[in-house]
């Protein structure tokens, strides 16, 4: 015999209507999203590291710098959709320079 809880007790994703499983799903699309920009933003950082080296062209720096900017920007967007509003939590974890930082939201020209 199995036991469930009173509905009024139950927490309200587990009643099985469309909008309540719709939800879930959401839910879950938005932490494995938020998951993925998280990797993305790693190895951004990671390739950062590259700028130690003095044989490094401005050009190349440059490079690395805007993408590493670009890349913890649809990472801070992708947490904003996930509700989470302060970033200095992700800064210090993932340890974004002060240099990516400023780049933040710079629309670059192509060309």
């Amino acid at each position: 015999m199995t036991v469930r809880p009173p509905q009024a007790l139950a927490p309200a994703f587990t009643r099985d209507t469309g909008l309540n499983l719709l939800e879930y799903e959401l839910m879950s699309e938005r932490a494995d999203s938020l998951g993925r920009h998280g990797l993305k933003v790693e190895k951004a950082i990671g390739a950062l590291s590259a700028l130690k080296d003095p044989a490094i062209s401005p050009e190349r720096r440059e490079q690395l710098l805007d993408d590493a900017a670009d890349v913890v920007w649809a990472f801070f967007i992708q947490r904003e959709i996930c509700g989470l509003r302060s970033n200095r939590d992700a800064v210090q974890r993932y340890g974004i320079p002060k240099e990516v930082m400023a780049r933040l939201g710079i629309v670059r020209r192509k060309g």
